[in-house]
């Protein structure tokens, strides 16, 4: 809760702040000033120079940005404007990518405002130590291990300071705010203005292409930058790299109404040639008016004044255009607000139902509010489908379990009717023949006893030379019946193996 609080007085903050520069539109006179910008496309000259801007170190200029500190280890680069700024108040936007392979990239890239151009390669992100003026650093690389970078912060010193490159500047940064800006899908961009001594910075993450998605990072009042400064980027990378691109650095002077400064005067002479070419352009002019109204007397010459706007409407469009700006940031700000008290409206009630555990009543013709968002339609359907799913395979699981206990109970029946009346382990077909050889072997027996008691009985009795004793039968039996038994062996295996096949 305590985000989301933070987060909407953030988003309040920024909508007042846009309410607050509309209604000092016109407080503040912006004036763009060329010869401190440089933008995309034909950044860079074909010799590879920026006009009034001079770069060094290991940045590179094109024609789309200009490569600050390329993605190698340790690489060093600058670029800074070849003459100081003429005004006090500023506003510089800055669009730039940091992008890289790793998770993690280094060093960073930073924003200076000094009172002498730094080095190209120095140690504090590529510009020199111990500056006069602000640094505004956006530092990617965390080097006290707090694990709070990316962050973006403002250092001031006078000249006599050195950076903690250990503490992340953490004992001497201004203000600053944690804000990711590596590897984005659009350009990151961040808007600085100096103006009566307010030092303000608004970011933009890069996640949207709306130009006007700002939110604020730091304020501070009371800065003192010297005057008659210079603008710069530079950038560094240590054991890791990122590519540092800047793409545009747009600056703008701030001036109150009626301190704007006048053009530089013209030399005398030259001021005496161009009002002489004037006059004479005037002259022959008048000629040309004159030389028309002869060749058409009947048409009427036309009123200029109709074609331009006074003073007053002019102030009274603007008066106009400013109000109805008001209004729409106003009613803009007004639907927000009444979309987050229905949110918490909506938060309470549901906390209050689940807490209380009893749904408010619903009001005729309605369907009765929901206790909270925990199931849907789809998914109670989803459940049911789920239950008839688990029913069906119980009812086939129960069917399968049935046939068993049939076969089961018909294999048992079957042994069951064996003479022993006990369970063999053995199947019911081998059984069965086992049975049929006792029986052809007690058969035998019995007529083979026969045989003997009538011979015994016979008044001749059994020759000794063609007798054939017991033995010699019984050994005969028990060989016709071992080939027996071998057959219907092998013939049982056959058909075992034949019932493969089916």
């Amino acid at each position: 809760m305590e985000r989301v609080d933070s987060h909407l007085n953030k988003k309040l903050f920024v909508l007042l702040f846009t309410v607050l520069n509309i209604v000092n539109a016109n407080l503040v006179h912006k004036k763009f000033e060329y010869k401190y910008s440089f933008k995309p496309p034909y950044l860079a000259q074909k010799d590879g120079s920026v006009p009034f801007w001079e770069y060094g170190g290991n940045a590179i200029a094109s024609a789309e940005n200009v490569r600050i500190a390329p993605s190698l280890r340790s690489q060093k680069g600058a670029i800074w404007t070849k003459t100081p700024i003429n005004f006090d108040w500023w506003e510089v936007d800055i669009a730039f990518r940091v992008t890289g392979r790793g998770r993690v990239g280094a060093d960073g890239l930073a924003f200076w405002f000094t009172q002498s151009k730094g080095a190209y390669d120095g140690d504090v992100f590529g510009s020199s130590d111990m500056w006069v003026g602000m640094g505004l650093f956006f530092d990617s690389f965390d080097n006290d291990g707090k694990h709070n970078n990316p962050y973006i912060m403002a250092v001031l010193n006078d000249g006599t300071k050195q950076f903690a490159h250990q503490l992340d500047g953490s004992n001497q940064l201004l203000s600053g705010c944690l804000r990711d800006f590596r590897n984005k899908p659009f350009p990151t961009r961040a808007k600085i203005e100096y103006y009566q001594n307010i030092l303000t910075v608004l970011f933009h993450n890069g996640m949207t292409n709306n130009e006007q998605d700002y939110e604020v990072c730091l304020r501070a009042e009371n800065v003192v930058l010297p005057k008659n400064g210079y603008f710069g980027v530079s950038a560094a990378t240590g054991g890791l790299a990122d590519d540092h691109d800047v793409i545009h650095f747009l600056t703008n002077s701030l001036h109150i109404p009626g301190q704007v400064p006048t053009v530089n005067a013209v030399p005398g002479e030259e001021q005496q040639k161009l009002t002489q070419e004037y006059q004479d352009y005037q002259k022959k002019l008048e000629q040309q008016k004159a030389e028309y109204r002869k060749e058409h007397p009947d048409e009427k010459e036309p009123d200029m004044d109709e074609w331009f706007e006074t003073d007053n409407q002019r102030e009274l469009r603007q008066i106009f255009q400013g109000q109805n700006n008001i209004f729409q940031v106003v009613r803009e700000l007004n639907a927000k607000l009444d979309e987050i008290v229905g949110r918490q409206e909506r938060t309470m009630s549901l906390i209050s139902q689940t807490a209380g555990g009893v749904a408010p009543p619903a009001a005729p013709g309605q369907a009765p509010p929901p206790i909270g968002d925990t199931i849907r339609r789809h998914e109670v359907d989803a459940v049911f489908n789920n239950q008839k799913q688990i029913i069906n395979s119980l009812g086939e699981i129960r069917q399968f379990v049935l046939e068993l206990v049939t076969r089961s109970d018909t294999i048992i029946n079957n042994q069951a009717k064996q003479p022993t009346a006990q369970v063999q382990s053995v199947g019911y077909d081998t059984q069965s023949l086992i049975s049929e050889m006792r029986d052809g072997l007690n058969h035998v027996k019995q007529n083979v006893a026969q045989v003997a008691q009538k011979i015994d009985q016979s008044p001749s009795g059994c020759p000794s030379v063609s007798c054939v004793s017991v033995t010699s039968v019984l050994v005969i039996a028990v060989v016709q019946l071992l080939i027996i038994l071998g057959y219907n062996i092998y013939r049982d295996n056959k058909e075992n193996q034949a019932k493969k096949f089916y």
